[in-house]
């Protein structure tokens, strides 16, 4: 397929009289189309897998993983990106979006960014981008020179690689040493890939950033006990987290998160083995931070 039509750009025969049918009939139609989306993505997930691997390897070790890409692409970069820390706990910088065009493109089109390559690969030399880090590298044709400069870049740097992407046999696959590539075919408006190729890239931006925090403990069963509580509705979910995970009530839950400072896991072990504030955070050390070895420490 010729590079510069690829198959994100083709016309959906399924919807060519689109403008034609009643309101419910274009509705059924878009959801059908929606649903290839989802299982694109599950006939890439060793690839996905292979990523949350290699990402979770470079955290651990203290890198960073660096999402890049333009138009929705980098906007849903930038959402997963910004997610993290609430969510997760994760320091500042340890998962960042670049967006060609930058903070304004989040809004609003910003002509020609995505055409400069170089602009990519100056993004990853402004962030020293390094032998540690992850880059991964979004684009629905896999094809956009932005993205393209800044994974070409990165690889130099030494940083490892991966692409996502909705179009086989690409740029940005052949430019990375890792790609997911799920491909969901034609949109129901013809080229417009915020449709069927952003839910598959949402999709799998999801399971990178999610199984990567799981694999480094952030989760507990399916609780997410690193959460940074920062409003009153992630105050009253955090009771509920701590009352969940130490097998407890919401009374003793909240009057151990008020001991701890607010402090999620070290709540949960507080209350789960009746321990004092410094106790719990001694054995949270002793357990790299990761609860379930916490609870499962049968020391002092």
């Amino acid at each position: 397929m010729d590079k510069h039509d690829p198959l994100t750009e083709s016309i959906n025969p399924r919807t060519r009289d689109l403008d034609l049918l009643p309101v419910l009939e274009q509705a059924r139609l878009m959801n059908e189309e929606d649903r290839v989306a989802a299982e694109a993505v599950a006939a890439v997930l060793p690839e996905v897998a292979a990523a949350v691997t290699r990402i979770a390897a470079a955290l651990r070790r203290g890198g960073r993983l660096l999402y890049v890409g333009a138009g929705t692409s980098g906007r849903l970069a930038a959402l997963d990106a910004a997610e993290c820390p609430p969510t997760f706990g994760t320091p500042p910088g340890q998962v960042q979006a670049v967006i060609a065009g930058g903070a304004r493109a989040l809004q609003q089109a910003v002509e020609g960014a995505e055409d400069d390559a170089a602009a990519g690969a100056r993004e990853v030399e402004a962030r020293r981008v390094g032998p540690g880090d992850v880059v991964v590298g979004i684009a629905a044709s896999g094809e956009t020179p932005f993205v393209l400069g800044a994974v070409r870049r990165a690889r130099e740097r030494g940083a490892a690689t991966i692409a996502v992407s909705c179009a086989p046999s690409s740029s940005l696959e052949a430019a990375c040493e890792l790609a997911i590539v799920p491909v969901t075919g034609p949109e129901v408006i013809a080229g417009s890939t915020r449709l069927k190729a952003g839910t598959a890239q949402k999709l799998v931006l999801n399971m990178l950033s999610t199984l990567a925090m799981v694999q480094l403990g952030k989760v507990y069963g399916n609780l997410m006990v690193d959460l940074q509580a920062t409003n009153a509705k992630l105050r009253r979910r955090a009771v509920r987290i701590v009352a969940a995970a130490a097998g407890t009530d919401d009374a003793t839950a909240a009057d151990a998160l008020a001991r701890a400072g607010g402090r999620v896991p070290v709540a949960i072990v507080m209350a789960a083995r009746h321990l004092d504030p410094a106790s719990a955070e001694a054995r949270l050390a002793r357990a790299g931070g990761i609860v379930r070895r916490a609870l499962e420490d049968t020391g002092p």
